[in-house]
């Protein structure tokens, strides 16, 4: 069950992507999303207009894993049981990924945060840091189009049948993590289900 949320009404400084004073005015944006929705794709489109770093959750994970870090042997054993990444263990290496010298000026975070939990969480963490996240991108395609290119694209070792059930149980978590972002007026809602430029242009446009 996913844990309690802190609302905290948000500043009115900071409504629609703004800062108050002291903030940085570099861009952070969350690509969210269902597999399948593009959010790779739209990441590195945006991360080479902005000039920003594209961070994958994913090459996060592996690159810690590589360097044989603390965190990252505690992932690799996480892994080697069959266990999922806890929050707590995939947070701690949000941070350290987000505090790296590239990052400094911003960033496109893929794929994180995927509860309201861990997106409370990455904002008392962007607190700290006098920043927050710009605006959450939420690629909106109908369920039928996520299986299809879900499929598509599948290895051979994937299992269709257990795609379909991530697909399909998407909303039990994004749901209120969408709700979250919009409460604080920082989310925005983008058509995925058309060509990659034409993805692009709507988000550039939401947030000019």
């Amino acid at each position: 069950m996913e844990k309690a949320i802190r609302l905290r009404k948000p500043r009115l400084g900071l409504l629609r992507g703004g800062y108050e004073k002291g903030y940085l005015s570099s861009m952070r944006l969350l690509i969210l999303g269902g597999p399948g929705s593009g959010k790779g794709t739209q990441s590195q489109k945006l991360s080479e207009h902005f000039g920003i770093p594209w961070i994958s959750t994913g090459d996060t994970l592996r690159a810690e894993i590589a360097a044989d870090s603390p965190l990252g042997q505690q992932v690799s054993e996480t892994l080697a049981k069959g266990e999922l990444v806890s929050d707590k263990l995939m947070i701690a290496l949000i941070k350290e990924r987000l505090q790296q010298p590239d990052a400094a000026k911003g960033w496109i975070l893929d794929g994180y945060p995927r509860t309201a939990f861990q997106a409370e969480e990455l904002d008392f963490f962007l607190d700290t840091l006098n920043t927050q996240v710009n605006y959450a991108i939420w690629l909106e395609l109908p369920a039928h189009a996520l299986i299809e290119r879900s499929e598509n694209r599948a290895a051979i070792d994937d299992n269709p049948e257990a795609l379909r059930r991530r697909i399909e149980t998407l909303a039990e978590t994004t749901i209120p993590m969408l709700e979250y972002y919009d409460y604080r007026q920082r989310l925005l809602r983008i058509d995925g289900n058309q060509p990659p430029d034409d993805v692009k242009r709507e988000i550039l446009g939401g947030i000019s």
